[in-house]
């Protein structure tokens, strides 16, 4: 996998404890360990951790600022569910960002070409998933596969505000591929397809094609 920090969990040295708490939370919520609506309490947090209740509530921030749970006053934080409105709007939202950075590498052969070139490694990083039949794997490198994308545009705004949505675009992908892999070869494939219209340098092309990606990955029901 690529050594830059894309999600909570894979930072190595939290700069807080209450940091690590929450990125431990993070990722049983996207593994399904935590269902929506469990009730999520300081305590649980802070045995989970092995740590104490103070940073605990902290930590519940960030679990709500990555749209995983719901404070509850005086209870804790209440897992959310990820509902056909929130799926949908999160997908258009990242598709209409892939769109416009590949809109702004069309005149550049040389940054296309770069591009592409890492966007092979992430797709080597989804075949090393696949192979190990490991699905969180898998959607953490969908997601540094579709945020290499936006970030190739230069807008650090944007980029920005697409890796504090990583959890979220992490729990998407996992939902659609856990306990299917074929699907998740088939995600795979799509991701392949998306190469060679930045090749080409047309967006327009790119845009039909992630597109199509969004419809067969994450509405298969209506994409039949």
């Amino acid at each position: 996998m690529t050594e830059r920090i894309l999600l909570p969990w894979h930072d190595p040295l939290p700069r807080s404890v209450a940091l690590r708490m929450a990125a431990l939370t993070a990722q049983r919520i996207v593994e399904g360990r935590h269902e929506p609506g469990e009730l999520l309490t300081e305590a649980h947090l802070a045995e989970a951790a092995g740590a104490s209740r103070t940073p605990a509530r902290e930590a519940m921030l960030h679990l709500q600022s990555w749209g995983l749970v719901r404070l509850a006053p005086k209870k804790g934080g209440i897992v959310t569910a990820v509902s056909g409105g929130e799926r949908r709007d999160l997908l258009d939202l990242r598709a209409m960002w892939e769109v416009r950075s590949v809109e702004l590498l069309a005149p550049s052969a040389s940054a296309r070409s770069e591009l592409v070139a890492a966007l092979r490694a992430s797709l080597d990083d989804q075949r090393t998933a696949l192979d190990a039949g490991d699905v969180l794997l898998f959607a953490e490198a969908d997601f540094g596969f579709h945020l290499r994308i936006i970030e190739s545009g230069g807008n650090r705004v944007v980029a920005e505000l697409a890796a504090a949505l990583g959890p979220r675009f992490a729990r998407l992908t996992y939902q659609a591929a856990s306990g299917d892999l074929d699907a998740a070869r088939r995600y795979h494939g799509e991701h392949e397809d998306l190469l060679r219209p930045i090749e080409a340098g047309d967006p327009t092309a790119f845009e039909a094609a992630v597109r199509r990606h969004i419809r067969a990955a994450h509405f298969p029901e209506a994409h039949r």
